[in-house]
């Protein structure tokens, strides 16, 4: 958790992170998607998801928090990108 706290903040295509993840775009109704749709249509700026990096070993990508925040990001647009703080298990580091 500190290194979260520490890492840079980066942005991402939200179809990426979801390929990254392998999780499917929840729908457009899911409440917490359409809170976050709400959020975004009244320009209210989203936090930046937490991300625990994955490898090529086939551990992919973990969404530590904003699963809903990316899925209604891609529901604007799978090019939107998405503001994420990103850390790696191998080093302890914020990458």
């Amino acid at each position: 958790m500190a290194a979260l706290a520490v890492a840079p903040i980066v942005f991402h295509p939200a179809k990426d992170l979801l390929r990254a993840s392998r999780l499917s775009l929840l729908p457009v109704d899911d409440p917490c998607v359409a809170k976050d749709l709400k959020r975004i249509r009244k320009g209210i700026e989203l936090s930046p998801v937490l991300l625990l990096r994955g490898n090529l070993l086939g551990v992919p990508l973990q969404i530590l928090d904003g699963y809903h925040r990316v899925c209604a990001s891609s529901h604007l647009s799978d090019d939107t990108p998405v503001s994420a703080q990103i850390v790696s298990l191998d080093d302890g580091a914020a990458l």
